[in-house]
């Protein structure tokens, strides 16, 4: 673990569809948040997604056992299923001119979020996972996980996202 927090440089998948790595791009380049948690996306399709970061000293939420965070825990989760939800979104509104969806995209938002919390977050690396529950024409509902490196889950959580 890095003594000293310096965030790593935020990293996109090279071959996603141009739709799929702008929105990638916002998430790790253009959200200042984001951006000090050090998150990259190396897997985004519009059926799962995963948000990948290391641990280093500024995300640590108990000193004394070195552990991740739990306000880190809940927005890398939120990352992961905002990316989802946006991802399906943009599957299905395929037809939809530019203008109209920008509009949209700018409305996208969470409405609920529930973290449940399994094990202390230790590892050096974790890796955040989500996938679409259901889809409708105004609301996501995702399910989202987060690893470590050793494939312990530290915690699960279902998040509903407004589409506009």
């Amino acid at each position: 673990m890095a003594d000293q927090h310096t965030p790593q440089q935020t990293r996109v998948a090279p071959d996603l569809p141009p739709k799929l790595a702008a929105i990638a791009h916002l998430f790790t380049d253009q959200m200042p948040f984001n951006r000090s948690l050090g998150l990259s996306i190396p897997y985004f399709t519009c059926d799962k997604v995963e948000v990948h970061f290391a641990m280093h000293e500024g995300l640590i939420g108990n000193p004394i056992q070195r552990i991740l965070h739990g306000g880190v825990t809940a927005s890398v989760l939120d990352v992961a299923g905002g990316l989802i939800a946006i991802a399906n979104f943009l599957e299905k509104s395929d037809t939809m001119d530019q203008a109209l969806l920008n509009k949209k995209l700018a409305k996208m938002g969470t409405i609920d979020m529930r973290v449940d919390y399994l094990r202390p977050g230790r590892g050096e690396h974790f890796v955040a996972s989500a996938e679409v529950i259901r889809s409708g024409s105004r609301v996501s509902v995702c399910r989202m996980e987060l690893h470590n490196e050793k494939g312990s889950q530290i915690a699960f959580g279902t998040g509903a996202y407004m589409m506009g």
